[in-house]
């Protein structure tokens, strides 16, 4: 029942590589099927000592707009864990760390198109640091209730698919 490769190749483009791998199914056919691999994430839902949210307005050049988003990022090499990247993320974006951590597990975004896993968080107890934005970030971090979150997913205006999991794995683990 698995796809037999035939033949690999893999393309560097900037921080991703295009993998084509040529394929035989379980049925026998032939086939070629691509994907983009990269680097592993987290996504943190930070919430105030207020129950607020921690939100980012973030400019996004493949959309040529502001995106509502939460903390994320990906898995550098030489982090230890998905827990040390969200606290390295959630500091460097929001200007914040936290003393509480809940894991929420982890989820694949686009599993027919790339081998992206992200891991998920939820931080509380949060203390100001000082925001260390990389030079291609533009952020701005807003607090919001979670009413107010919950209007920006319902109205379509927060469409950050990690954010979208953590906020849903989250209120799932907490009901």
């Amino acid at each position: 029942m698995t796809w037999k490769i035939n033949k690999t190749t893999t393309q560097k483009v900037d921080r991703f590589e295009v993998i084509v791998d040529e394929v035989t199914l379980p049925n026998g056919d032939e086939k070629t099927f691509s994907y983009l691999q990269f680097a592993k994430g987290v996504c943190i839902l930070p919430i105030t000592i207020d129950h607020d949210i921690l939100c980012l307005k973030q400019y996004r050049h493949a959309f040529k707009s502001w995106q509502w988003e939460l903390p994320a990022g990906a898995i550098d090499p030489s982090d230890p864990s998905p827990l040390d990247t969200a606290k390295r993320e959630l500091e460097e974006e929001t200007g914040y760390s936290a003393e509480h951590w809940l894991e929420l597990g982890s989820f694949y975004p686009s599993p027919g198109s790339t081998s992206e896993e992200i891991f998920l968080f939820a931080a509380a107890g949060l203390t100001p640091t000082s925001q260390q934005l990389e030079n291609s970030e533009q952020i701005e971090v807003q607090k919001v209730s979670m009413k107010k979150l919950k209007s920006l997913i319902t109205n379509g205006d927060f469409n950050h698919g990690a954010g979208l999991a953590a906020v849903m794995r989250y209120k799932f683990k907490t009901d």
